[in-house]
């Protein structure tokens, strides 16, 4: 396996801050603690650099709230100047790591995705069922699928597993210590044990620890349909019998290796044909739908920005995005109706509305 030394000079130079900065500030550039650290950018880029150079960084303290979208789910966030740390760190260390990563790990990697991991899915399913047959004149896929989720993933993830997984591709003393001080920014009731939801490197570090996981059922167990999304993950088989002895094997390697466990109740095995709940929605032979809790909730949000909007309090650039975000998720799910009606209703409500977006694209095409 590759190593990599010598890493900190390139993390904490003032090129490599910079871009992380314009990284943390996408979509966010309207934001008040945005335009406050934009005020002294360069002195504060350049604070920063002194504070990582002479190891007195130290993190603020996360801002923790609470999100029911729609389970219930503690989001801790960072300080905006500990983000572009954040950025800075991965921009040097992911490169290096990834690399190790299987190729069907889709959550918070470029060029993949929740719609690449639903299109990577029904390859998987016409690969195992190879062809339909017909019982009493009723289509049936053949084969199983096992869908796991790892239970409380990001609150029971070992700090130490963690930094004995990075350590071996990274050997940079003053890399790893900058780790770990993000690591222990996040208070927990046992220490050492934990990432808070919301941070960048909580996201990148998931996709580390598991791929342990990844390694073990790709090259022990031998699954050739095997993908996963953060801690969700499918196998699928012809054989019930195979997936039952995958399940049993990854339960154990969870244990022994990760400190981690499945969740009883959200890791069964079915057959293929009743449909597969998976990033969403639910995926049959022929067709998919949106899961109906996530279509009250995409409701729900789109109902609290048009009150908003007609207070004065929302304007109709963060509606345009909702609707073009929703019909971006939607549009391989046999959703029509819904969607164009949907839209129709948006379609009279604003009518004479031009986003932001829109208005670049007519500059760009003039």
């Amino acid at each position: 396996m590759k190593t990599f030394r010598n890493l900190y000079a390139d993390l904490c130079s003032y090129d490599n801050l910079y871009l992380a900065y314009k990284q943390a500030r996408k979509h966010k550039t309207r934001k008040q603690y945005v335009t406050a650290f934009e005020r002294d950018l360069k002195q504060n880029l350049l604070l920063l650099r002194t504070e990582l150079l002479l190891h007195s960084y130290r993190p603020m303290p996360l801002k923790t709230f609470i999100l029911r979208d729609p389970k219930t789910r503690k989001i801790s966030k960072s300080d905006f100047r500990d983000r572009v740390v954040h950025h800075a760190l991965c921009n040097i260390i992911e490169p290096k790591l990834e690399r190790r990563f299987i190729h069907d790990s889709f959550a918070n990697r470029k060029g993949k995705g929740t719609l690449a991991a639903i299109r990577r899915f029904e390859q998987f399913k016409r690969k195992v069922s190879m062809n339909l047959t017909t019982i009493k004149g009723t289509k049936n896929i053949k084969g199983f699928v096992l869908k796991a989720d790892v239970k409380k993933f990001f609150d029971t993830v070992d700090h130490q597993t963690l930094l004995g997984i990075i350590n071996r591709t990274i050997k940079d003393k003053k890399v790893m210590w900058l780790i770990k001080i993000i690591l222990a920014n996040h208070k927990t009731k046992i220490g050492g044990v934990g990432m808070p939801l919301g941070n960048l490197t909580s996201q990148f570090f998931a996709n580390v620890y598991l791929n342990e996981l990844d390694q073990f059922v790709k090259h022990d167990l031998r699954a050739r349909y095997y993908l996963r999304y953060v801690d969700d993950f499918v196998i699928l088989n012809r054989s019930k019998e195979a997936l039952q002895f995958y399940k049993e094997e990854i339960e154990s390697f969870l244990k022994e290796t990760l400190t981690l466990s499945l969740h009883p109740a959200k890791s069964r095995i079915f057959p293929l044909y009743r449909g597969t709940d998976f990033l969403g929605m639910k995926i049959f032979a022929h067709h998919k739908t949106i899961r109906r809790k996530n279509i009250r909730r995409f409701l729900q949000k789109l109902e609290e920005q048009c009150r908003r909007y007609d207070e004065g309090t929302a304007n109709y650039d963060k509606i345009y995005d909702l609707l073009e975000g929703w019909c971006a998720y939607t549009k391989n799910a046999d959703t029509h109706r819904l969607k164009r009606r949907i839209l129709r209703q948006a379609e009279l409500k604003f009518k004479g509305e031009i986003s932001t977006k829109e208005i670049n694209r007519q500059l760009k095409n003039c």
